[in-house]
């Protein structure tokens, strides 16, 4: 197909630039960001002025290794500046969105005609990474509503595949089972730790899950791998119960582009024709691969509310080696943390999946939440609420002696009912579970 704007693909949704040389893909990325520099110089109140602040000259930058010449872009800008990042009239604006707030307050996105469709296609394409083709049906585990761009580009992107939908929105494992056993999906997409959970539903009322119709799982929000590309504690606890495909991705609402595995599991595959992707240091340089850096990137064909060098907070590896699966982009590692969410806990550098990961893997924990909070003396302590099966004072020393071997520092341990863990995951408004509670002054 011919998609406006957009590479010519030799398949429904496997777009011809991904398995150009990398040379190739990279002169690609020059000239669409040139383009996009004018696009934000003509278009971006915010951009525009930052330009003539910093006396740059955009006919200047001219490859993307010229990008260390420009400012960068943080979520504490758009905060402050919301609606000078807005490029078009406001009466072209067709949806808006907020992001989750995971870093800050939430920031109004608005997205045109052509950035839905923009959507759209980024999901199609990369559903069709994740093993995807016309005539599946995927039971879609993540809300659509509450301003939630998630779940509106699934639904997007799985019908511009020619695959089917079924709405069935987060929670309710006896609603989950109803849908899969009334129409029979063959993949779900949800957050990987809520499958944990709609085994265990189906494992206490007799459902056979695994002779079920789901054949795989898109897994959203929640890393699968460790760095070396090996499933982690939560990856292999839903492969030992559950034999299904897992397909890890990596996306944000700033970004309205999604890094998605194939099938041979080596990361998330990059869309150069939507994004410029940068690994930055704490001096705004790129590292070099091998080494954790702060994800940042430059919307491509973004036409409402485009962004040039913003940075995630996100830190991860990355690896530039031709894949398997015949693409040659680079690809995104797993998430080891969000920048802003690292803790330092009595000497130790910690960020929150080096805990998730140890209480993933004891088996009579059921449910937590981690919160990190500022104690007495003005420095980070480390309390995980916890709710599970027998839990008791013996419980309470196995558990810090997982903390002790993995991390040689132990949090404060706080044994709660399940119903105050699950009050905590699911604040007023939330739109995902939340795991991670910052309270640090």
């Amino acid at each position: 197909m011919t998609y406006p704007g957009i590479m010519k693909t030799n398949s429904p949704f496997t777009p011809e630039i991904e398995r150009e040389s990398p040379s190739a893909i990279a002169a690609y990325q020059d000239t669409r960001l040139r383009e996009a520099l004018s696009y934000l110089n003509n278009c971006s109140p915010f951009y525009r002025d930052s330009f003539n602040r910093n006396h740059i000259n955009v006919d200047k930058i001219r490859t993307t290794a010229d990008l260390v010449l420009l400012p960068v872009t943080t979520k504490d800008d758009l905060q402050r500046y919301n609606n000078d990042f807005l490029c078009v009239p406001r009466n072209k604006v067709t949806d808006f969105i907020t992001t989750s707030g995971t870093l800050g307050d939430p920031v109004t996105f608005a997205l045109t005609d052509k950035d839905l469709d923009r959507l759209a296609y980024n999901e199609a394409i990369s559903f069709t990474c994740a093993a995807g083709h016309p005539g599946e049906v995927y039971q879609l585990m993540t809300t659509i509503d509450r301003r939630f761009m998630a779940g509106l580009a699934y639904f997007l992107g799985i019908r511009m595949l020619g695959a089917s939908v079924v709405r069935v929105g987060s929670g309710i494992p006896e609603l989950q089972w109803d849908t899969i056993q009334r129409i029979r999906p063959d993949a779900i997409v949800t957050v990987p730790s809520f499958i944990l959970k709609i085994i265990d539903y189906a494992e206490n009322h007799g459902i056979d899950y695994r002779s079920s119709s789901i054949q795989k799982a898109i897994c959203i929000g929640e890393p699968l791998r460790n760095s070396d590309l090996s499933l982690n504690t939560l990856g292999k606890r839903i492969s030992d119960k559950w034999d299904i495909r897992l397909f890890s991705t990596y996306a944000s609402t700033e970004m309205a582009t999604s890094f998605t595995e194939c099938s041979e599991g080596s990361g998330g595959h990059h869309h150069p024709e939507l994004i410029i992707v940068e690994f930055l240091d704490d001096q705004d340089m790129p590292v070099a691969e091998g080494e954790a850096g702060e994800v940042t990137i430059t919307t491509l064909g973004v036409e409402g509310m485009p962004l040039l060098r913003f940075k995630t907070g996100d830190i991860c590896h990355h690896f530039s080696t031709p894949c398997r699966c015949g693409r040659n982009t680079i690809r995104l590692g797993p998430i080891i943390g969000r920048k802003n969410q690292m803790i330092k806990y009595k000497g130790t550098t910690i960020f929150p999946p080096a805990l998730y990961d140890i209480l993933d893997n004891i088996p009579y924990v059921s449910n937590y939440v981690v919160e990190v909070c500022t104690n007495q003396i003005g420095t980070d302590e480390i309390r995980i609420h916890l709710s599970g099966n027998g839990i008791g004072e013996e419980k309470e020393n196995d558990i810090k002696d997982h903390f002790r071997a993995r991390l040689r520092v132990v949090p404060l341990i706080f044994f709660v009912p399940e119903s105050d863990v699950q009050k905590m995951q699911f604040p007023e408004m939330s739109r995902k579970p939340v795991k991670f509670i910052d309270n640090r002054k």
